[in-house]
């Protein structure tokens, strides 16, 4: 996208913070007030406001930011068709997916990518976050996918797509009144969590750890290695789960699921792209523009 205001103020819109904005972008938090206050005088309007400690977006904001991401999307979808009029690639693509990702992100991806490209050769392992890392420092995989909040030193990361989290319970169990709990109340209900390592569960101790709550000090019934255990357990025991959005659309549109709101707990992440180098490969490149654009 040329204009890269729009980029800082997609990234401090998602981040809701201009210090990480400025660790992404790699400028200084300065430039970011700099960028998105240019905006705000060439539209006239405020774009952040603050309640307490936390930023928030205001109504224009919220107005821009569905606009600027349209425009991010046609972009990256017009820099790809581009690409395509080079010779089409060939060769060896091996990847590596958090297990959300592996399981309801990336198959149909992988599907038009291989079905666009029949000459690349598709590898991949699926894992936590952490071992996809671990798989990319030791050069197992070309390419990882993860869903932690923590960057490891040494890799890169590019964002992805947004995603949140839900709690989650089964319709005819004993919370099938309940609209809503609050942080608090949350201690008390009995929760399947994912095992150590998972991006997931880093991203829920981050947010209780705001709240001012540990995880042991959650009524944690069972660990489980996999989100389809994870919705198993819970479609047949009186146990909540907090568990990506993507991974419950079909149980929630079947009604053997519903959400649960946590009141003043906002549950966000990103999923992002991880690489060794700076400068992944062409056939990388190729592969990160393309799952971009199809989004």
């Amino acid at each position: 996208m040329d204009d890269f205001r729009l980029k800082v103020f997609i990234t401090a819109a998602r981040t809701l913070s201009f210090t990480r904005t400025a660790e992404r972008l790699f400028i200084s938090q300065p430039a970011v007030s700099k960028h998105i206050g240019e905006l705000e005088s060439q539209y006239k309007v405020q774009l952040f406001m603050r309640r307490g400690s936390r930023l928030e977006l205001t109504g224009a904001g919220e107005t821009l930011l569905a606009c600027a991401e349209r425009l991010a999307d046609d972009y990256r979808c017009m820099q790809y068709e581009m690409s395509l009029c080079a010779d089409a690639p060939v060769g060896e693509l091996r990847l590596g997916a958090s297990t959300t990702i592996a399981q309801y992100l990336l198959p149909p991806i992988l599907a038009r990518f291989t079905t666009r490209f029949p000459g690349v050769r598709v590898a991949m392992m699926s894992g936590n976050s952490d071992q996809v890392e671990q798989a990319l420092g030791g050069h197992g995989i070309d390419l990882g996918m993860v869903e932690s909040l923590s960057r490891r030193q040494g890799l890169h990361y590019t964002v992805f797509a947004p995603d949140e989290l839900v709690l989650v319970a089964r319709t005819g169990g004993p919370y099938s009144r309940t609209e809503s709990i609050t942080a608090d109340e949350l201690r008390e209900i009995p929760l399947v969590l994912r095992e150590g390592g998972s991006g997931t569960l880093e991203v829920i101790k981050a947010a209780l750890g705001r709240a001012g709550i540990r995880i042991p000090q959650l009524n944690v019934v069972m660990r489980l290695g996999s989100t389809e255990g994870i919705k198993a357990f819970v479609r047949n025991s009186d146990a909540m789960a907090i568990v990506s959005v993507i991974s419950v659309v079909d149980e929630l549109r079947s009604g053997v699921l519903r959400i649960i709101d946590l009141e003043d707990l906002p549950l966000r992440r990103d999923f992002a792209f991880v690489h060794v180098e700076a400068e992944p490969s062409a056939l990388v490149r190729q592969f990160i523009e393309f799952a971009r654009a199809d989004r």
